[in-house]
C-alpha cells in the first residue's frame, strides 16, 4: 500500500460495508448495539460529511454503549508498521444545540482510532467551546486487553479552549510503535505527547462520532436531555513515515 492514502469516499456513506459501516458491537445475547440515531440527517457535499443527531439513544447498562449515539467505523482496520510512524489527519467542525456550555461531554464530535485486538483508543472530542484529546485502553465488548500488573483500563482527557470555536479545525494523532510514542495536534501545533504506552497498537478502526460521555447514575443513563449534535468531517489523510 501507498505511504500516503486518504479515507473517505463519504458518497458510499449508505453502502454500509463498502468504505464506513455504522459502528457498534455484539452483546453477549448475541445481538448487536448500533450506534445509529434514527432520526439523524446524513448529507454528504463537497466531499464532507455532514449529521445532524438530535440524541435519543441510550444503554442504562454498558457505558461504553451510552457514550456513542451516531458513529460510522472504517469497514476495514489500518494495519500499523512495526517500525516507522503512523498519522491520521482530519478536519471537523462541531456544533452544538440544548448543550450545557463549558461542558464538552454533554455533546460533541468525534474521531476514534480504536484497536479492538488490544483496547486501544486515541481520539480528539470536538464541542460547541473545548476541545479534548483523549488516551485510552478500554474495555470494549468482546475484546480482550491484555493483563499487566499496571492499571490495565484507563481514559485519560486533556481538555483545551485554544481552537477556532464551531469551524473546522485540523486534528492529527501520531502513533509509533517502536517507540511508544503518542502525538496530537491541532492546527499544526503539537497539543500533547505521551510516552512508554502500555500497549502495543497492532491496527486502528477509524471512527467518526457524535457522542456524549456521561457516567451512568443509580438510575441508568444521564446523557439525554434534548441535545441536537452537528458533525462535519473531511476525508481522513492516512500517512506512514518509515
Amino acid at each position: 500500500m501507498a505511504n500516503q492514502w486518504t479515507l473517505g469516499d463519504f458518497h458510499t456513506i449508505l453502502n454500509e460495508g463498502e468504505v464506513w459501516k455504522i459502528g457498534g458491537f455484539p452483546l453477549p445475547d448475541g445481538s448487536y448495539w448500533e450506534y445509529r440515531e434514527p432520526n439523524a440527517v446524513v448529507i454528504v457535499r463537497n466531499g464532507i460529511l455532514y449529521v445532524r443527531a438530535p440524541l435519543s439513544r441510550s444503554n442504562d447498562q454498558i457505558q461504553i454503549l451510552d457514550n456513542a449515539k451516531h458513529m460510522y467505523y472504517s469497514a476495514e482496520p489500518v494495519q500499523v508498521p512495526e517500525a516507522g510512524e503512523i498519522s491520521f489527519e482530519l478536519q471537523i467542525r462541531a456544533r452544538s444545540q440544548n448543550t450545557e456550555p463549558n461542558d464538552l461531554y454533554d455533546g460533541y464530535v468525534s474521531l476514534n482510532l480504536l484497536d479492538f485486538t488490544t483496547g486501544g483508543a486515541l481520539d480528539f472530542f470536538a464541542g460547541n467551546d473545548k476541545y479534548a484529546s483523549v488516551y485510552a485502553v478500554l474495555p470494549f465488548p468482546g475484546v480482550q486487553v491484555p493483563e499487566t500488573d499496571k492499571t490495565r483500563y484507563f481514559c485519560v482527557f486533556k481538555e483545551d479552549t485554544d481552537f477556532e470555536a464551531r469551524e473546522f479545525n485540523t486534528y492529527k494523532i501520531t502513533y509509533n510503535r517502536a517507540s511508544d510514542e503518542i502525538v496530537f495536534y491541532v492546527n499544526g501545533r503539537e497539543v500533547r505527547r505521551e510516552c512508554n504506552a502500555p500497549v502495543k497498537f497492532n491496527q486502528f478502526t477509524v471512527a467518526l462520532g457524535i457522542m456524549t460521555e456521561k457516567d451512568l447514575g443509580p438510575e441508568g443513563s444521564t446523557s439525554l436531555h434534548g441535545q441536537v449534535v452537528i458533525g462535519e468531517w473531511s476525508p481522513v489523510k492516512i500517512e506512514i513515515k518509515e
